[in-house]
């Protein structure tokens, strides 16, 4: 397996490329030491420590880089919007890939994401006539005050009730 010394991205040994395609033409090595630091995934703040906790809890350790956004952007908006890139030893490079794409960190190719909480379809969703959609206005409008109504009223007599006890 080889990877690129400058951002640690793997490549496939039948990879007829020799250079990265990321750093724009940095020399590719051959992987030689397990415990090399190679790239998993990318990710901001919240991301970064998402991975890292699913991958500790998965007993693999991992080290990150930074890749700065802007020199002042947390001094100004307290925020952090810097990037990271997220590193493993290559020889657990495989369980932290599959511990990724089980956290949904890493997407596969040809994987869809499937959100639970989907509106219905526009072709199912009937257009109210504007007719009925004023008169629901209307009605919607009128137990609403109704309701405010019912609450100071209710609110009267509860304290009249509480002051009539010490009276």
């Amino acid at each position: 397996m080889k990877y690129c010394p400058k951002c640690k991205k793997l490549y496939n040994d039948e990879d007829t490329n020799c250079t990265c395609s990321e750093c724009k033409g940095k020399a590719l090595e051959e992987i030689v030491d397990g415990k090399t630091s190679v790239y998993l995934c990318s990710g901001d703040v919240m991301e970064r420590d998402r991975v890292q906790a699913a991958l500790k809890d998965s007993g693999i350790p991992s080290v990150f880089t930074r890749h700065m956004v802007t020199a002042n952007s947390q001094l100004i908006t307290g925020k952090d919007f810097d990037s990271f890139d997220i590193l493993v030893p290559y020889e657990l490079y495989e369980k932290a890939f599959d511990v990724a794409v089980g956290i949904g960190s890493i997407k596969l190719e040809g994987e869809e994401l499937i959100e639970e909480n989907t509106p219905a379809e526009a072709d199912e969703i009937e257009e109210m006539p504007s007719s009925k959609r004023t008169a629901v206005r209307i009605i919607s409008a009128i137990l609403l005050i109704l309701l405010f109504a019912g609450v100071i009223y209710g609110t009267d007599f509860i304290i009249n009730a509480i002051k009539s006890l010490f009276t």
